[in-house]
């Protein structure tokens, strides 16, 4: 896939710095969920799972920390593995383009829209949906990606839009064969809660269609020193008088100027001359 398809944008700059290697939002996000891993096998798997998965159903007794939780519940695995790989591989791509402050934003707004769309489901229809892993964040992003780039190129050339449609629709009859209407429903609000979200960080904004305004960076011309300033004040000062003499030179010739006058302009012509 060529570089083309995602500008870099001027918080690329990592948070900080480890040797060579560059700390971003998406590296931090991936990171967390490796460092949880050794936690979850010490803890004892599915014991911590869960303690740290969310229902609804679970909030009642005051357990509020599953909210924040979920993303870090599920331990180690093949498929984990290609979640964290593909989350930090195209979460990056996205950074590059809005930057790592909006990055964070996106990530928080994934989380957000995907806990609150799986509330709203199970307690309309009394359901009972767990979420535990970042498959579905990582998922969103993924499709964030195809919907930003849709002409870029995967394997054997196939356009990132057609993968899209392809990794939906599975997701899709997967649901209606299994009967997870409830799941189904709460996908389909999480892809639009995390749409808004996305147009909102400046990404999105070829898709009028999606509620909210999109995000439009105010470009910074470069910063000048307090000296560059003062210097370029005092040049503009200086060619003004100096405008002022050579027009009463004109008007009444040079014989109208005192010596004083005569002085200063010199010493205009001098500076401007040297500046």
């Amino acid at each position: 896939m060529s570089d083309r398809f995602w500008p870099v944008h001027s918080e690329q700059e990592p948070w900080f710095r480890i040797g060579q290697f560059e700390v971003t939002t998406t590296t931090l996000a991936a990171a967390v969920v490796v460092l949880f891993w050794p936690v979850w096998a010490l803890a004892g798997g599915q014991l911590f799972t869960g303690a740290l998965m969310y229902a609804p159903e679970l909030l009642a007794g005051g357990q509020l920390w599953r909210l924040v939780t979920w993303p870090f519940s599920a331990g180690p695995s093949l498929w984990g593995v290609l979640d964290v790989v593909m989350l930090w591989y195209f979460g990056t791509m996205l950074e590059r383009q809005i930057g790592r402050t909006r990055m964070a934003w996106l990530l928080a707004g994934t989380w957000l829209s995907i806990t609150v769309a799986y509330t709203a489901v199970a307690l309309v229809f009394s359901g009972s949906a767990a979420l535990a892993g970042i498959g579905l964040i990582q998922l969103l992003v993924l499709l964030l990606w195809i919907a930003e780039y849709p002409t870029a190129r995967f394997f054997f050339n196939i356009p990132a839009w057609v993968v899209g449609v392809v990794i939906v629709g599975i997701q899709v009859l997967s649901m209606l064969g299994y009967r997870q209407f409830e799941e189904l429903l709460a996908l389909l609000l999480s892809m639009a809660f995390v749409a808004v979200a996305a147009r909102r960080t400046g990404l999105l904004a070829a898709y009028d269609w999606i509620p909210g305004r999109p995000h439009v960076r105010k470009s910074r011309g470069p910063r000048v020193s307090r000296t560059e300033t003062r210097a370029h004040q005092r040049r503009a000062s200086d060619r003004e008088r100096l405008d002022e003499l050579l027009d009463q030179i004109n008007d009444q010739g040079i014989g109208s100027l005192t010596d004083a006058q005569r002085r200063e302009l010199l010493k205009l012509r001098e500076r401007l001359r040297r500046d």
